[in-house]
């Protein structure tokens, strides 16, 4: 059982809702917004009882000739590929209804005809599992919608005001996306002695992962032994692991920002020679989030989430109050003003301003906001190169106008900000604006389940969600979060290629639509989002990828160099008791400029 943070159990408690944005167009209705969706593993579950049923049923009310039918074994074999369950031979003959001569026959034609595989489950191959192949669960997945369709049309037939649902049947649907169907099992499973080992952070996403614990067990072939940490209790495990001989995990859950800093010290493997060999394609992911798990040119990580940090806010208290949502700084102040009312319950903003790391990452952040990285990194473009970092670029930024700025504006967010703000982190912000306690807040994406999918939630379906604010002269960006998966540099020789092959499963599309049907809001890669079905899910997930592809996400304000998580922290150190009154600006960032600029001399950057 891992160990659960706030995070991780508010992701266990959360069941993602199948609601739709706005009213249904029919009773056969499955779109938002002129988009038509798939089938989830949910509703395949619903599907198969539904075929299984109607199938006792015609037998039992219709004088037809029964004989040798498959729709029994392939029900079974899909529901225990759903559930994790083991399917082997004599459990499928069971299953069929049909003599032991007759099921083992259709066996044999399914795995001819490339329905089922076989994978062994011994050493000496004489005893095997069974399992639905990639084209079984597509045939399923297409099948579920047409009968879904078909069902739909019966339904509004002499309903004029419906639209046709013909036009789905008839081939609309392969406009809006292709349908991920659920990943498949491995052909042979992992060759790894002992289980899957695994570290990983506690949210939502690698929450749900360990909800399906059974189900990539059976993708796999192996147990999964996982354990879940805190940011920083997780970042100690990293590091305490690589001083052992031997790693004590397989595959290891790395923050975004913390990459240059392991690569650097030899902590991780590099997966160039993996990815190429494998033909690995990494033009589906996010460039900012492939980019962030770089250093020096080589690739150190495989993103598994892709989570900025956003401004939402409260959609109906802005109409409410005739207010439009805030794009710039000036904007933002003016609304937090307008709707900060303490005495009614509700503050104008919530934001990361507890001492040391969770306020270091706001500062960050907003000065990138203001237009200007924390390090003296090159221009590119209408940013900042933060993957190409050498010599002056580690020149540390707390002594210009965009610092000077950004503390000035935390300053004054204080008077609009919720009661004990300076001990408020990520989860703690996060749920005051859930609970109807802001009507602003500054939030990573990877927490929005804390409001987007809880009904109770004042602010489920009330959100609107922004990248920061810009101040004078630039413009909005979304900082990027988030984590891929990597694979320790002490890792036994013998287990990475099979524990390749099980990284390339976990941050797979088919996998990644999993995560998300189970509790998780976020995605690395751009064929998830166009997932008809993920798009149900969230409206979140579509707009992240969208500012994916116009160059809103940015991994420059928190650039993966090794010293980043020092930064961070002196920073969040400086600014904190400047905010509590004890050092004006000026000495605060004076300290910060100097403890940095030493940290990077003592390195011998410049």
């Amino acid at each position: 059982m891992p160990e659960l943070t706030h995070t991780a159990a508010v992701a266990k408690r959360i069941t993602p809702p199948t609601r739709l944005r706005g009213k249904p167009e029919g009773p056969y209705d499955t779109s938002v917004h002129g988009q038509v969706f798939g089938v989830s593993s949910h509703e395949m579950a619903r599907f198969l009882d539904f075929v299984e049923q109607l199938e006792s049923e015609t037998e039992r009310a219709l004088s037809i000739k029964t004989g040798y039918s498959e729709m029994r074994m392939m029900i079974a074999l899909l529901r225990n590929h759903l559930t994790g369950k083991l399917t082997t031979s004599s459990s499928l003959v069971g299953s069929s209804g049909l003599s032991y001569g007759t099921a083992m026959r259709g066996i044999d034609s399914l795995f001819e005809r490339g329905l089922v595989s076989r994978r062994p489950r011994t050493a000496t191959g004489k005893s095997f599992s069974l399992h639905p192949t990639e084209r079984m669960l597509q045939e399923w997945q297409e099948y579920a919608r047409r009968t879904r369709s078909l069902l739909g049309v019966m339904a509004s037939q002499g309903n004029s005001a419906e639209p046709a649902a013909s036009e789905y049947f008839f081939g609309a649907s392969y406009t809006t996306g292709s349908v991920l169907p659920a990943p498949s099992i491995l052909e042979s499973k992992l060759s790894i002695s002992q289980d899957l080992r695994i570290l990983v952070h506690a949210d939502p996403t690698f929450m749900a992962m360990h909800v399906l614990k059974k189900q990539f067990e059976n993708v796999f072939g192996v147990g999964i032994r996982s354990r879940a940490l805190s940011i920083d209790r997780l970042r100690e495990e990293i590091l305490d692991n690589a001083k052992a001989p031997t790693s004590r995990y397989d595959i290891i859950a790395c923050d975004l920002p913390w990459f240059g800093e392991m690569a650097a010290s030899g902590h991780l493997m590099p997966l160039d020679d993996l990815i190429a060999a494998s033909n690995f394609d990494t033009t589906d992911f996010h460039s900012e989030a492939l980019a962030s798990a770089r250093y020096h040119g080589r690739q150190f990580g495989i993103p598994v989430q892709t989570t900025p940090e956003l401004l939402v806010c409260r959609s109906d208290v802005f109409a409410a109050n005739d207010i439009e949502p805030p794009r710039t700084i000036e904007e933002t102040l003016s609304a937090a003003r307008k709707l900060h009312d303490p005495f009614r319950g509700i503050s104008g903003i919530a934001w990361n301003a507890a001492r040391g790391t969770p306020l270091g990452h706001s500062f960050l952040f907003v000065m990138s906001a203001f237009g200007l990285p924390v390090l003296n990194l090159k221009r590119l473009g209408a940013g900042f190169d933060g993957e190409n970092v050498e010599g002056e670029d580690f020149r540390p930024m707390f002594d210009t106008p965009e610092a000077r700025a950004t503390a000035e504006y935390f300053r004054e967010l204080l008077n609009y900000s919720p009661r004990g703000i300076l001990n408020m982190s990520w989860y703690e912000r996060a749920r005051c604006y859930a609970d109807g306690g802001a009507a602003i807040a500054y939030c990573a994406t990877l927490l929005a389940p804390l409001f987007e999918l809880d009904k109770n939630s004042p602010a489920f379906g009330n959100t609107e969600y922004l990248p920061h604010p810009a101040g004078p002269g630039a413009r909005s960006i979304a900082p990027i979060g988030g984590y891929a998966l990597a694979i320790p540099a002490n890792i036994a020789p013998e287990r990475v290629n099979p524990i390749w092959t099980a990284l390339i499963s976990l941050t797979s599309a088919q996998t990644v639509k999993l995560y998300l049907e189970n509790g998780s809001l976020v995605s690395p890669r751009f064929s998830v989002a166009m997932d008809p079905e993920v798009k149900r899910i969230s409206p979140l997930i579509s707009i992240v990828d969208e500012m994916a592809r116009f160059g809103v996400l940015q991994m420059w304000p928190r650039p993966p160099v090794p010293e980043i998580t020092d930064i961070i922290a002196i920073a969040g150190e400086e600014v904190h008791d400047m905010l509590l009154g004890a050092k004006s600006v000026e000495q605060a960032l004076a300290n910060a400029q100097n403890r940095a600029d030493a940290l990077m001399r003592s390195h011998g950057h410049y």
